[in-house]
């Protein structure tokens, strides 16, 4: 077991770590070349920041450990809105505006729904992984074109800081980010499912606690970090945004690999639990939108939604504690 532990621990550091060399090099090599930083910032920082999702549930797929895989997605919704979003509110209280009321936030409601429907017949097929990665494609369109053509979005883009490595290091930047995040997400999952198995658990209930919540752990700093600085749309954005990712790109990779008999359980505990917290977030940020006093564009997520979510956070524990 403590080389299980040990491995999964260098996994995630090394990931992490491994992400950030990735995503400057990256972003450099397109800048380099000539692309707007609208545009990379949109794309390539966007979804460079959840390469280490993408790894790990590509590895756990090929690795006969698709279940491990979905696990880490939904696991990750979770901890993102119970964990993340709780924690972000308790040191800094959120201000939500109207556009991610009328936008995002139903985008997620509506991904939620989707992806239930789709694993409703017990399977991630590779016919579901496709649509899944479909509707993300849509989105992603649909995101770039909109903030492209509005000015004030735009601007904001602009202005946001990227990174500017010369082409030599751009690359070696790139290259050694992208090695590490494919060695580190091997070494994630092979510790994860030795980890399973000395434990006397499935890999699901690896993937949506262990995996889960170390994967979660860079939101739940960036997050912080920018409530803290006032940046409230960004803290939610990010969570919305990962959430997002994660469920109809992380989820799909099992389904695109191989086909996935799922566990009984992510359709009687996990998925719902998931779709409970997606909508007593969407339930919250309404409810404080009738309720505010100050502004009648934008709602107010207090400290008594942060506790919350952090208790039904705790329940769903144990929850997932009494059911194994």
């Amino acid at each position: 077991m403590l080389i299980a532990a040990a491995t999964i621990l260098a996994g995630f550091i090394v990931l992490i770590w491994s992400a950030d060399l990735f995503v400057d090099g990256a972003a450099s090599i397109a800048e380099n070349l000539g692309m707007s930083p609208i545009i990379i910032g949109l794309t390539i920082v966007s979804l460079g920041t959840s390469a280490p999702e993408v790894l790990v549930s590509l590895n756990a797929s090929m690795s006969g450990a698709g279940s491990l895989a979905i696990g880490n997605a939904i696991g990750s919704n979770i901890a993102n809105i119970g964990m993340v979003l709780g924690t972000t509110v308790l040191i800094a209280p959120l201000m939500v505006h109207q556009s991610c009321m009328k936008k995002e936030l139903p985008l997620l409601l509506l991904a939620t729904a989707g992806g239930a429907l789709l694993i409703l017949d017990g399977e991630l097929s590779a016919l579901d992984g496709g649509l899944m990665l479909g509707g993300l494609i849509i989105l992603l369109w649909r995101m770039i074109t909109t903030q492209i053509a509005d000015p004030e979005l735009s601007e904001e883009a602009e202005g946001e800081a990227l990174p500017h490595l010369k082409p030599l290091r751009a690359w070696i930047s790139f290259i050694l980010g992208l090695a590490l995040l494919i060695g580190s997400s091997r070494m994630l999952v092979y510790g994860a499912v030795i980890a399973a198995k000395e434990l006397g658990v499935s890999e699901l209930v690896i993937g949506l606690t262990i995996v889960a919540i170390g994967t979660s752990l860079p939101e739940l700093a960036a997050t912080v970090a920018s409530a803290l600085r006032g940046h409230t749309e960004i803290a939610l954005g990010n969570i919305i945004g990962s959430n997002l990712f994660n469920l109809l790109a992380v989820m799909a990779i099992p389904g695109i690999v191989s086909t996935e008999i799922l566990d009984p359980h992510v359709l009687t505990r996990d998925y719902p639990a998931m779709c409970i917290f997606t909508v007593g977030l969407a339930a919250a940020i309404f409810f404080s939108r009738r309720r505010s006093k100050s502004r009648a564009d934008h709602a107010y997520i207090g400290r008594i939604v942060g506790v919350l979510l952090l208790v039904s956070y705790a329940l769903y524990y144990y929850w997932l504690h009494t059911t194994l």
